[in-house]
């Protein structure tokens, strides 16, 4: 049986629901994930799945261990359960800093 998360701590939740829905290995040993498990959990085309065991359940994980935007490794910041390296907190610092100019020449900051 195999199981996705998006979580790597699994202790105190409910345990995962079947989807019901069931797909065939193919001849290179590859498995299409269906469209609405891919939204729900965020994956994405190029996205890094760790796979792992227990017991007699494949267990397949997004990886969390890398920047939400650049994908370098053990980003430093946590915001809204999305990780964030240092260099993309800044420049989004610095898009979020930028000011906008309004049709009346009026100047508003973010």
């Amino acid at each position: 049986m195999a199981r996705l998360s998006n979580n790597y701590q699994t202790e105190g939740k409910p345990p995962m629901k079947s989807t019901g829905v069931v797909r065939k290995i193919d001849e290179l040993g590859r498995i299409v994930l269906p469209s609405e498990l891919r939204r729900v959990f965020g994956i994405h085309e190029g996205d890094e799945l760790e796979i792992s065991v227990s017991g007699d359940q494949v267990i397949l994980q997004k990886r969390q261990d890398l920047c939400t935007f650049c994908g370098a490794e053990n980003p430093e910041i946590d915001y809204k359960d999305r990780r964030v390296c240092a260099n993309c907190a800044s420049e989004l610092g610095k898009q979020v800093r930028l000011e906008v100019k309004l049709p009346d020449e009026t100047t508003v900051g973010r």
